[in-house]
């Protein structure tokens, strides 16, 4: 995920520079008012440092969610597919094998649908092969149900089992896309400069530059930044959702 290396990189060094400005502006505050360098700027450092702690929180539980809901639909469409799989046999014998070849081209396209899941252009290739190939099952779904031989359930069974699979394509999709509005994390980004500048003005009152703390504060809320980009994105970074996928996988091959 290189754009959000580069984000976090660029926070880094934002938090370097303001904790040095904020320093040095606290050191020329203590030369002219050493009496008054600490007055007033406890409630503004609670008050920065306590919304800063709540949009990470809350950034970061709200990626976790949006991941376990992607995990969760993946489970989904095997179940769909899988029970839409083996309804097949209740349509007319000479139309199974065609329906099952259909079938099988059709997970072949979901699975490399997530597999090139970084190429936009692929992936909405793969889509649109997908949509092809459900409107092809569909309508072969809908001839076999009607045929004589077919099962008397099978239109009650099998149809409302190919509807669900359809439908689970568009959820994923739309789950990929959902995230918070870019607002949030620019103000998460604002939130963190300010907090570096409020810090490094606050270790002003040493001697020495507290080199420790500013190092820590500089590397542990871009690294938490980033961390909650990355699960936001996922098939992008480190935390990557499509290991899920085997199951689809999984199920390809016991199709045959």
């Amino acid at each position: 995920m290189i754009w959000a290396t580069v984000l976090i990189s660029g926070l880094f060094l934002g938090m370097l520079i303001l904790l040095e400005v904020g320093r040095r502006i606290g050191r020329y505050k203590l030369k002219m008012d050493p009496k008054g360098f600490h007055k007033g700027i406890t409630g503004v450092e609670n008050a920065v440092f306590g919304l800063l702690g709540l949009f990470i929180a809350f950034t970061f539980s709200g990626a976790l969610t949006r991941w376990d809901a992607r995990r969760s639909l993946i489970t989904e469409e095997v179940n769909a597919v899988g029970t839409a799989f083996l309804r097949i046999d209740l349509i007319p014998s000479e139309k199974q094998t065609e329906m099952k070849n259909l079938f099988r081209q059709y997970v072949d396209t979901r699975i490399e649908t997530y597999k090139y899941g970084n190429s936009e252009t692929v992936e909405k290739a793969k889509l649109d092969q997908g949509a092809k190939l459900q409107s092809e099952i569909w309508a072969l779904a809908i001839t076999s149900c009607k045929s004589p031989d077919a099962s008397v359930d099978a239109g009650k069974l099998l149809l409302p089992a190919l509807n669900t699979m359809i439908d689970i394509t568009t959820t994923r999709v739309v789950a990929s896309e959902t995230h918070p509005p870019f607002i949030v994390f620019n103000l998460l980004f604002l939130m963190s400069l300010f907090s570096a500048l409020l810090a490094g003005y606050d270790l002003s009152g040493g001697k020495t530059m507290n080199i420790l703390h500013m190092a820590v504060l500089a590397i542990i809320i871009p690294l938490t930044v980033y961390i909650i980009l990355d699960i936001e994105y996922p098939n992008q970074g480190l935390f990557r959702i499509d290991m899920f996928d085997k199951y689809l996988i999984d199920l390809r091959t016991r199709m045959g």
